[in-house]
Formats: structure tokens, sequence, C-alpha cells
């Protein structure tokens, strides 16, 4: 059997090395109580939860990878998901980059998917892989903007800021996660394409970067991300009627 033949199996990769400082102070974002559940557990049993899914890469903060796992190895999820977790960088790039480092060889498609993110249905998570597995190369799922976006010039002594164009909103779209894509495709980008700073927040932004297409497919209402705190009141919502309606652990 060749090698090509055998690389169908599909993994996660979670970065969740960050502090989540819009919450403010206290545990990392991703280790905040949600139901009474970290958001990282949630968010991993939100990749569990796909039949194509058979490895979860955890990416944990530089120094604390002892500490996840044994939070992982303290909750519950499917038999058939492999869970592994490694020490991460000092930004979410370095982060990602370190976990596609950790996969086996028999991966041939990835997804990304933000800790923060904990709600995403499994129809959304099943919808970015067929699309991967149907020839795209990097998908992300996404929503239409209900408010008007304006492009200002930002003023960095916090005073007003100018507009200078209004795009037009039936061209935009809400990105979230997880992004999916072709692994040799993630893989290059994230060795070719560099950026200055805190890095790239964005993984279908490097692939852009390549000039390699990446399409979208229908996001979420419930993939929000948990920024906030009021983030936390609504994904706490949601989370209560998820238990009440489809009996959600």
């Amino acid at each position: 059997m060749s090698q090509d033949s055998r690389r169908l199996r599909t993994a996660a990769v979670i970065p969740a090395a960050g502090r989540g400082v819009r919450l403010g102070p206290g545990a990392p974002k991703a280790l905040r109580a949600l139901g009474g559940t970290p958001m990282l557990i949630h968010a991993v049993r939100a990749m569990a939860a796909s039949r194509a899914v058979s490895l979860v890469v955890v990416v944990a903060p530089p120094d604390g990878a002892p500490e996840v796992r044994a939070l992982l190895d303290g909750h519950t999820f499917p038999e058939r998901t492999e869970l592994l977790v490694v020490p991460g960088g000092d930004t979410r790039q370095q982060s990602v980059a370190l976990g596609l480092q950790a996969l086996p060889d028999d991966v041939d498609v990835v997804l990304v998917h933000d800790a923060a993110r904990p709600l995403v249905p499994v129809d959304t998570v099943d919808g970015v892989i067929a699309a991967v597995r149907a020839g795209a190369p990097a998908v992300v799922p996404a929503l239409p903007l209900a408010d008007t976006v304006k492009e200002v010039r930002p003023d960095p002594e916090g005073g007003q800021e100018p507009v200078v164009g209004t795009p037009e909103r039936a061209r935009l779209r809400a990105v979230q996660t997880p992004q999916g894509f072709d692994r040799d495709m993630l893989v290059k980008a994230h060795t070719t394409v560099t950026f200055d700073g805190e890095g790239a927040t964005d993984d279908a932004g490097m692939v852009e970067r390549l000039g390699a297409p990446v399409v979208v497919v229908p996001g979420h209402e419930e993939a929000f991300k948990v920024t906030r705190p009021l983030d936390l009141v609504l994904a706490e919502a949601v989370l209560a009627r998820r238990r009440v309606t489809d009996g959600y652990a």
C-alpha cells in the first residue's frame, strides 16, 4: 500500500497557549469555565464529535503541557479520538506550527480550531472537512455580516478616527473556525510565510499569501468566539439550552 493511499486521517490542532486578556485577569481563556467545564474541554469535544477526526492535538502554554494533559485525562472523550498535548510557543503562529510538527505522517487533512470557540456544531466541522476532501486546499466557515462596516484611519492617540471607506457588505464574511487545510499546503504556509510582531492570527490568510485558493462554507451562529465577558454570558445560555434540548453533557 502506498503512503498516499494510507494518508486519509483528519486531525485537529487547537492552539490553547494564549492568556485571553480581554476576559480579564485569571486563568488563560481556554481554561475558563463554561457551564462548570473549561472551554478547552468543550472545544476538544466539539472536534471529537466528528467521526472524521481521529486525532486532536492541544497546544498548551509553553510551561503548562503536564497540567493540560492532566486536565484532559480528567474528562471523557470518544474512544475513537486520540488526544495529544504539546507545548506551544510565544505566538499563535508558533503554536500552530508546533502542533503541525507533532502530527503523524498519515494525517493529510488538518483542522485548526480556536479553543475560544467551544460550541461549534459538528455539522460545521464536517462541512469543512468535506470541502477539503473535495479538493479545496483551504476552507473557512463564515457568516454574512449583519452590520455595515467602515474602514477608518486609526488614531494612535485614541482620538476621532475619520472614515476612509465603506466596503460592500454583501461581499464580506465573518470568518470562524475550524479552518480546514490540505496538510501539505498548511505546512508550506507555515514554513514560508512570515509576519512581524505577534505573527499570523489567521491560518487561511497565510495560505492566501501563497496565492492558493481559500473557499468559504456556511458557518454557524453558535460558533462565535468567547472573547469578552458578555460572550461568556451568551455561551452559558447556549450551553444551558443544549443541555435541556439535546442532552449535551
